[in-house]
């Protein structure tokens, strides 16, 4: 790999002039718009390409230790460097669960050797994922965990939700959860609304998400954890969190760039790619999302990448495993957003850079001295996410017929290439 690496040309969005950049020892040690004189090992001329900061994705699932069918950390960071990401946080619901400092360093060692960008490891809030017993918090901290998820899984109860809050305050310690009130999901796997009810489906009503949205607002506004809360989907999950930021809740918020971009219609077909976890919802709810990503109710934007082996979503819509291999193109599904005026670029960049990274303390930006992890986009051409073309083992993508924008010719991680075009 170069010690050394020099852009020249790149432009910035929404500006007309070009930037020059010069990297050394993963650090970017010039930049500016006049010519660099240095000379470096790999000199990229990044005419016509636009420069962004390594995007972050605060929901990635790897797949290792695990199932090596459904991919692996190589194969699936691999797929984050191309889609523009620099880092990825990977979720505990592995196989062993990473709720135990030897899976955690087992991660760390693994991704250290293989990993094509940096991966920082979420640890299971609860032993097992169960949502019964905490685990060793602490200790998982200690082993390189950043912040620490229960999955798609629900708390046994409130008592055991508002104990894990009061630990992970006490030791000052990031909780990432997805809000999901278990027995009002029940075995649901759509939107309880006019598509379930037309095609058959089981349906998960809004009220499972928004009553734990607001259990889990009412106990960190008690006990004064630091929560973000996961892939919301309901219009009325952005009004609470906006509510109890006005009270002075250390409360951050995600969503996933599927429920931004789709609806319940697109279960109309019975096709299990859009068997998700929260179930796709409503245009209204859709847009309520959208507005929250634009001013800010909502800090990041995330995969929630869930690749799988073929017999897993080819089965029946009901009995298929949920998820979408997503990670090579959420940026290029945030650029359809921007093309229809529904999203702006900037926010979508904000949601991919500075949102997430202010939730798990990681460093982006362009500037110099800081670190050199950004990648180099030709936002007007076009690609197709094929079999063929996706380098995630997961193949379920959500796009696969359209042409999608943006391509990703380079991808910089600390100043080392992670991905090049072809």
């Amino acid at each position: 790999m170069s010690a050394s690496l020099r852009i020249d040309n790149a432009r910035l969005p929404g500006e007309v002039s070009t930037v020059n950049l010069l990297v050394r020892d993963g650090v970017i040690q010039s930049m500016g718009s006049g010519p660099l004189a240095e000379s470096a090992d790999m000199v990229i001329d990044a005419s016509d390409l636009t420069l962004l900061p390594g995007f972050v994705d605060l929901c990635c699932n790897l797949r290792e230790p695990g199932n090596g069918q459904k991919g692996n950390i190589a194969s699936e960071t691999r797929a984050a460097a191309r889609g523009g990401f620099t880092t990825v946080c990977a979720s505990p619901d592995t196989s062993p669960v990473n709720d135990s400092g030897a899976v955690t360093n087992l991660i760390r060692d693994v991704a250290r050797t293989r990993a094509a960008i940096r991966v920082l490891p979420v640890g299971a809030a609860t032993r097992g994922l169960a949502g019964e017993l905490l685990s060793d918090m602490v200790g998982l901290s200690s082993a390189g965990c950043v912040a620490f998820s229960n999955g798609s899984q629900a708390m046994a109860n409130a008592r055991i939700l508002r104990r894990c809050m009061a630990y992970a305050r006490t030791f000052d310690l990031t909780l990432m959860l997805q809000p999901v009130n278990q027995a009002l999901a029940a075995d649901g796997y759509a939107h309880d609304g006019k598509v379930a009810a037309r095609l058959g489906l089981l349906g998960v009503p809004e009220v499972a998400e928004t009553a734990a949205v607001m259990e889990m607002l009412l106990l960190a506004e008690e006990t004064g954890v630091r929560l973000h809360l996961g892939q919301l989907s309901c219009a009325r999950s952005v009004d609470m969190v906006a509510d109890a930021r006005q009270r002075g809740v250390a409360v951050t918020a995600d969503v996933a760039m599927h429920q931004l971009l789709f609806t319940e219609e697109a279960l109309s077909g019975f096709d299990s790619r859009y068997h998700v976890v929260p179930p796709l919802r409503t245009e209204a709810d859709r847009k309520a999302l959208l507005k929250g990503v634009e001013g800010g109710v909502i800090d990041a934007i995330v995969s929630q990448h869930q690749p799988h082996d073929s017999a897993a979503k080819q089965a029946p819509l009901g009995v298929s495993e949920p998820g979408l291999s997503t990670v090579e193109s959420v940026f290029s599904m945030g650029l359809s957003l921007v093309e229809r005026k529904e999203l702006s670029l900037a926010a979508l960049v904000r949601a991919l850079t500075d949102g997430p990274a202010s939730v798990v303390g990681a460093a982006v930006g362009l500037e110099r001295g800081g670190e050199a992890s950004f990648s180099l986009w030709d936002l007007e051409g076009q690609w197709q996410a094929t079999p063929n073309s996706v380098q995630s083992r997961g193949l379920h993508v959500p796009v696969s017929g359209p042409a999608l924008s943006g391509v990703a010719h380079w991808t910089v991680c600390e100043g080392q290439v992670a991905y090049r075009l072809g």
